[in-house]
């Protein structure tokens, strides 16, 4: 889809989200806000449930391009797909810079461990699969449809 039809989505952002999945962006430099933005990108192009499959099966394929396939954790990125689409629902007209300026939260990186203890958190089917939080409930808002 070309980023014309796309409110917000600029060249750039078509151009980070191409270069992420031909794996020509490092590991050192793919950080949280980096993730946010590839979320962002991908909620604006397909909406939540197929994003949430792409940018997944996105983010598996790049940490096992980079060794790293062990620190993939799929309840923390849906966690984050779900919040970012919270915050697109709340601002649909906001640029992704735009947006991290009217819900800072999204840059708090502990904000899960709200939800999740860090021991639920880090178990093998948590890391695999979507798992409930054991802390406190996601806010109904929040919640995959």
């Amino acid at each position: 889809m070309s980023s014309d039809r796309l409110p917000g989505v600029t060249a750039a952002d078509e151009a980070f989200v191409a270069a992420f999945h031909a794996h020509q962006l490092s590991n050192q430099g793919f950080h949280h806000r980096h993730h946010l933005r590839l979320a962002w990108v991908q909620i604006r192009r397909l909406g939540l449930d197929e994003a949430s499959e792409v940018v997944t099966t996105g983010i598996r394929r790049f940490a096992a391009h980079h060794g790293g396939i062990e620190r993939y954790n799929d309840t923390m990125t849906r966690f984050w797909l779900r919040l970012v689409n919270l915050g697109i629902s709340r601002h649909p007209e906001l640029t992704f810079d735009e947006l991290l300026a009217a819900e800072p939260h999204l840059l708090d990186k502990n904000l899960p461990f709200r939800h999740w203890s860090l021991e639920r958190m880090n178990r093998d089917d948590a890391k695999q699969q979507w798992v409930e939080p054991d802390l406190h409930p996601m806010p109904a808002a929040w919640a995959h449809p």
